[in-house]
């Protein structure tokens, strides 16, 4: 039998934390075969008598208490010199000691990202890390990043999200070679700002073993144009709150038009419930809830802060999936052509 993976939890993190994240993993546990254990961080006195409630998520869990807990208003510089021995705190820093495999938290973003860079650090030649969303689409699912750790970036940045995206997806989505795009307004070299101007020259020009396809633009993500979508973390977080306010609105109408009258909702039994509700879960944000710092020593994953017990599961699914991969070799790899790309260019420089 395969040794146990091991899901460090932050069990405060959230809007509806304790209660979520317990419910959460008892969904996601729930006819699981691959063992797994749960480090579950926060406070026993609250977490404990949830575990009664749900005997299976105790029988795979251990609580490690501490009364600590980051506020979601609480400011990223103020996290790290306040936040240590928070539930969030233990939660990244049982990845760094060996303890567990990935860390999840539901919790302030900025607060994590920060956390998560002052103990797992940086990977050599990544300067920001990124979030990578997996966005549904006609044939699987796209890899967009970033979708909210970075507002500005630079050309370099950019292309370093490409190569920390392309390693991503090939170890998440087990595709050989992934496709790779940059968001732009238009397909047209002249298109868009300095910025994105400058980081598709860069992409072009890198010797980096990569398949860029150039710019794609803001429908080619739910089109599935390319594998891997890159973009600034401002961008991509308006692009993915919109698409998911999109789905709610859409489920919403379909909700209404099938139970308005006695008519519809027997148009709907004919049309088949199980149909609907295959179609409903596919448009529901909450399945693919769980965005993944990209370019630490280490692997985080960031829950949607007013997630519910069914869309937390999906979070600790998508972990679960990132500790059962080689992602963090594939981003050694990427990341040391890179590197090797970036000096070369250096070079030319210097001898032009």
């Amino acid at each position: 039998m395969n040794s146990p993976l091991i899901l460090s939890v932050d069990a405060m993190g959230g809007d509806a934390a304790p209660e979520i994240v317990v419910e959460g993993a008892a969904g996601f546990l729930k006819g699981r075969r691959r063992p797994v254990r749960l480090l579950l961080h926060g406070d026993a006195e609250r977490i404990e008598p949830l575990l009664d409630k749900h005997p299976e998520v105790r029988a795979a869990s251990e609580v490690r208490h501490t009364a600590e807990e980051v506020d979601m208003t609480t400011r990223p510089s103020e996290a790290v010199r306040r936040a240590r021995g928070s539930s969030m705190w233990n939660a990244v820093h049982a990845v760094k000691d060996g303890e567990a495999h990935v860390a999840v938290s539901a919790g302030n973003t900025g607060a994590l990202m920060a956390i998560s860079k002052v103990i797992l650090r940086m990977k050599p030649g990544v300067h920001r890390p990124a979030i990578a969303a997996s966005w549904p689409g006609p044939k699987g699912f796209t890899t967009v990043l970033d979708v909210g750790a970075n507002v500005d970036c630079t050309p370099a940045q950019l292309v370093e999200f490409a190569v920390l995206g392309e390693a991503f997806h090939r170890a998440l989505r087990d595709v050989k070679r992934p496709t790779v795009g940059l968001l732009n307004v238009g397909q047209e070299e002249l298109k868009g700002d300095q910025v994105v101007r400058d980081a598709d020259t860069l992409l072009r020009e890198a010797e980096l073993d990569m398949d860029y396809q150039g710019f794609v633009e803001g429908d080619d993500i739910s089109l599935g144009t390319t594998d891997v979508v890159v973009t600034d973390g401002f961008t991509g977080n308006v692009a993915l709150k919109t698409a998911e306010g999109t789905a709610r609105l859409l489920g919403g109408w379909m909700k209404e038009a099938f139970t308005g009258s006695v008519l519809a909702k027997a148009g709907a039994f004919l049309l088949s419930l199980s149909s609907l509700r295959q179609l409903r879960e596919r448009m529901d944000p909450g399945n693919v809830n769980g965005g993944v710092f990209l370019g630490l020593n280490g692997v985080v994953v960031k829950s949607h802060g007013g997630a519910t017990g069914p869309s937390f599961a999906t979070a600790l699914r998508i972990a679960l999936e990132m500790a059962d991969s080689d992602f963090l070799t594939e981003i050694e790899q990427n990341l040391s052509r890179l590197s090797a790309t970036e000096e070369r260019m250096a070079e030319k420089k210097e001898t032009a």
